[in-house]
């Protein structure tokens, strides 16, 4: 009895002796640098768990043993916490510190811009074109719902995601700017703030105009005139927002045409394309003007108008140019 006693306590002092120096060793492998020695960008995927994420470390020759890493990020607890994302790994990083970078490191950003005026054929087309974004978008987005702005993300996220993201920061901003709008607007909700704002969008590409512009369009609503605008003519011919050629003395006719603001009453259906912040502003906030007309004048701005024969006077000065160049 007295040496199966003995033997016993040989056998659990020797497997004590085994796990600490297994335990050891392990330490020790898990925080020795590697021989790494360049910086490495290591992509780790939504959803993917410690075990594949192990093996393709150890494919990438970011560590030397998946079953090292994986057992070492399960004894310090970190085995549900790896978030998903690219990550830089700077030369010779142990697999501890390999850990804690994708446990509590920063994803590397990545940035997107949809620029002012852009419709939703033209942002679904730039999202989808995006190498490094997921879920692709099969349908358009409704015309004037998100904010176009510089938005940052990490590789691998989903283009649907994003989208959501665009439109909750239009969400936010219109709960701001509509309560603050002028006094005795032609503008009943804050739909028609956005169908009018992207029609001031596609009119101008100059910051300093859109007010000004905002101001003749308010004053053709007060006074029941047609907006009489050349871009939402183009939306109802091509849901795009453009077109390769002019606009057809037929085309500005069509009474088929429910976007021709040269043959209906008031605003179009719908936004033209999403208008950006200062569009939106311009329009809660238009110019105090007596204009009602404008026409392009050549340099990329355009003529303002009080009286019908000053525009008339300000189209012919057009015309003259529009000859010049062709």
């Amino acid at each position: 009895m007295r040496g199966l006693t003995k033997y016993i306590i040989l056998l659990f002092t020797g497997s004590v002796i085994f796990f600490v120096i297994f335990a050891y060793l392990l330490y020790q492998a898990f925080h020795i640098p590697s021989q790494v020695n360049q910086d490495s960008v290591f992509l780790l995927p939504e959803g993917q768990g410690l075990i594949h994420t192990s093996r393709q470390l150890e494919e990438e020759r970011l560590i030397t043993n998946r079953d090292i890493f994986k057992f070492g990020v399960i004894l310090k607890g970190e085995d549900s916490n790896l978030k998903a994302g690219e990550f830089l790994i700077p030369a010779q990083q142990s697999m501890d510190q390999i850990m804690k970078i994708l446990v509590h490191g920063k994803a590397i950003q990545h940035s997107l811009t949809i620029p002012e005026g852009w419709t939703s054929y033209q942002i679904v087309e730039y999202l989808n074109s995006i190498e490094n974004l997921s879920d692709n978008i099969e349908e358009l987005l409704i015309e004037g719902s998100i904010l176009p702005d510089t938005y940052n993300y990490i590789n691998g996220a989903s283009r649907i995601g994003i989208l959501s993201r665009m439109q909750k920061q239009q969400q936010d901003l219109l709960k701001i700017l509509w309560g603050s709008r002028d006094p005795d607007l032609p503008l009943e909700n804050i739909n028609e703030a956005i169908i009018l704002a992207s029609i001031v969008e596609r009119e101008t590409g100059l910051p300093e105009e859109r007010r000004h512009i905002a101001g003749v369009f308010i004053n053709r609503l007060l006074r029941s005139i047609r907006l009489q605008s050349d871009p939402t003519v183009i939306y109802g011919i091509n849901k795009k927002g453009f077109l390769s050629r002019g606009l057809k003395r037929s085309e500005l006719n069509d009474n088929k045409n429910f976007y021709n603001t040269y043959k209906i009453d008031g605003l179009p259906p719908s936004p033209i394309a999403h208008p950006g912040k200062a569009s939106i502003e311009a329009v809660l906030h238009p110019m105090l003007t007596d204009d009602i007309y404008f026409v392009a004048d050549g340099t990329g701005g355009h003529a303002f108008a009080v009286s019908l024969n000053e525009h008339q006077k300000n189209v012919r000065e057009w015309r003259k140019i529009e000859a010049t160049k062709k």
